[in-house]
């Protein structure tokens, strides 16, 4: 596994990959911060990371990359499954735990899916911004539940030009 860094607006955002594919992105000191790499990793400059460099630029421009880097994503039917509607969000706009709860029971053949069971594969998901996880909100429109912190969440969104007047900072105990 190698490890490259990139300075964004927010921060140091630490990428990894297995030499041919995008395997994690994280903000630096984010929860869940490199929970996927082993003790040791050679940071070097590899094609993946110059394209995934390429994307966060335009990313941070403002602007929606027309292209997608390539990208592994490992882990459990049903976290793949949420990561896969994840990466169907559109840029600039948002979607809550219990839309894509309702998406999973539809994919895995049950009448209701928990949003909170969502909310843990949201919240464990590797490649942070790409896979657009800072794009769920609870249900009654809370900024809830990025492993980034809120106030990333929240620049995230701004950056995209969400309208933020029906969203709003969670209070304890608020529901997903």
């Amino acid at each position: 596994m190698y490890i490259n860094k990139y300075q964004s607006p927010l921060g140091e955002i630490v990428m990894a990959s297995d030499g041919k594919s995008l395997r994690g992105l994280w903000i630096y000191g984010q929860k869940y911060f490199g929970d996927i790499l082993p003790d040791k990793c050679e940071e070097k400059d590899l094609h993946v990371f110059n394209i995934t460099k390429t994307w966060l630029d335009i990313y941070f421009s403002g602007e929606a990359p027309d292209f997608t880097p390539p990208v592994f994503l490992e882990g459990s039917r049903f976290r793949l499954g949420v990561w896969e509607i994840l990466m169907d969000i559109p840029y600039g706009r948002v979607m809550t735990y219990g839309e894509i709860a309702n998406i999973m029971a539809g994919k895995m053949g049950v009448d209701k899916m928990s949003p909170q069971a969502v909310g843990g594969a949201v919240g464990h998901n590797p490649i942070s911004i790409i896979v657009p996880c800072h794009r769920v909100v609870g249900s009654n429109g809370s900024l809830t539940g990025y492993a980034g912190g809120i106030d990333k969440k929240v620049k995230l969104l701004e950056l995209e030009k969400v309208n933020m007047e029906k969203l709003f900072m969670p209070k304890k105990g608020t529901a997903l």
